[in-house]
């Protein structure tokens, strides 16, 4: 009888411990969900600031000196300098649109993932083949990371790959929403490699709320970068 006690005590101490260790796990979860979540509230307002203030006045600037260049004699000195000073403002306004698109883009907020990671891949030098399904809208932080995640790992093709092609594809399966970005460049060793930022980045945001990351890559073979992340019901972005 004293040997059953004791082995009913160990055994209930372990589901004590059990039960606490889930429940702080759950705990550190909700953290996780709640810095993102916040990460992505700052986005969001550093854009709106950028459009609603550098951007309009950059704007503004531009139109003065379109202005001021019509009325300046043609063959002065002063004339070439506006229409100098004009392309100037007008290069400046574009790199601000870039800077605010990719702290968080408007079109993702407005028109969801497919719209915005289509628009993305206009923008990479390498040619990508895309196959976006008509997936439901989810709330703005899981769009949020399946964007940044793919972002992330474009930026990173683009820059080290040196492929030929990529493809991305976005798809639901049942409850999970899924995507994956694979190239035919040089690949890496993943006990090697020493950039693990951007790989650290992307397995955080989609852990943080339930997924995972999965990444494949074998010298001269190329690279497979996917990620799973459960739905919840459509909301608002």
């Amino acid at each position: 009888m004293n040997d059953l006690a004791g082995q009913a005590g160990l055994v209930l101490k372990n589901v004590g411990l059990n039960r606490e260790l889930l429940a702080r796990l759950e705990d550190l979860r909700a953290s996780r969900q709640r810095l993102v979540a916040a990460q992505d509230d700052e986005r969001r307002r550093i854009e709106r600031n950028l459009h609603d203030g550098a951007q309009q006045h950059l704007v503004a600037l531009k139109i003065k000196l379109g202005l001021a260049e019509a009325v300046a004699e043609p063959a002065s000195k002063v004339r070439g300098m506006l229409t100098q000073l004009k392309a100037d403002a007008d290069e400046a306004l574009t790199t601000m649109r870039e800077l605010a698109r990719g702290i968080y883009p408007p079109l993702l907020a407005s028109d969801g993932l497919p719209a915005a990671l289509r628009a993305q891949a206009r923008r990479i030098a390498v040619p990508v083949e895309l196959e976006l399904a008509d997936v439901p809208r989810q709330p703005r932080e899981l769009e949020g990371a399946i964007y940044f995640c793919c972002l992330e790992a474009l930026q990173n093709l683009s820059k080290h790959a040196e492929a030929s092609r990529v493809n991305l594809r976005l798809w639901s399966e049942g409850r999970t929403l899924a995507f994956e970005v694979a190239d035919n460049g040089k690949g890496f060793d993943l006990n090697g490699t020493t950039d693990r930022h951007g790989i650290e980045n992307m397995r955080d945001r989609l852990e943080a709320l339930g997924g995972t990351l999965t990444i494949k890559s074998t010298p001269g073979q190329g690279t497979t970068i996917a990620g799973t992340i459960p739905m919840t019901a459509p909301g608002p972005s």
